[in-house]
């Protein structure tokens, strides 16, 4: 789980990508300040794996570059793909926000570069600057209710598919 951490360039150009980033979309430009400062990036070689299911959820991840597989081992089948996750994505905010542990792997499906949030850094951020948490958990909502819609007919097409 070894990643390369740096600091992006300028300031600016952290902004603009977590900007691109949908968790974060529509937040003014002070917010965008914010959340940059508390984003560290993280760089990740193909097949490395960033967490495992069962670890403590300590950071969220949203994806710059590359792309990571949301995946589950079944006992007799092996690998389960839950999902892909690109550019403009965040993922493994579940654990963070029920503070829980995680509950997949998280593993690099092409060479990606992260921006990483710590959860103290997150809540921190989200306590001092309640405007910032409204709309920061505003866009949450949207996310997992987009999530869940995408799972509702996941699960209806294969509901569908078993009666044939």
């Amino acid at each position: 789980m070894a990643a390369e951490v740096s600091n992006v360039g300028s300031s600016l150009s952290r902004e603009e990508q977590i900007a691109k980033i949908h968790l974060f979309s529509g937040l003014r430009h002070e917010a965008l300040r914010l959340v940059a400062q508390v984003a560290v990036e993280e760089s990740h070689p193909m097949g490395s794996v960033i967490f495992r299911h069962g670890d403590a959820g300590e950071k969220l991840y949203v994806i710059v570059e590359g792309r990571v597989r949301i995946c589950r081992e079944v006992q007799g089948m092996g690998e389960e793909a839950l999902a892909i996750v690109g550019p403009g994505e965040v993922f493994g905010e579940m654990a963070l926000f029920d503070d829980s542990t995680r509950s997949a792997d998280a593993r690099v499906h092409e060479r990606c570069r992260l921006l990483a949030i710590h959860r103290d850094a997150f809540e921190d951020l989200l306590f001092v600057h309640k405007d910032l948490a409204y709309e920061i958990l505003w866009n949450v909502v949207r996310m997992l209710t987009k999530r869940l819609r995408e799972t509702n007919d996941r699960f209806a097409m294969l509901s569908f598919a078993s009666k044939f």
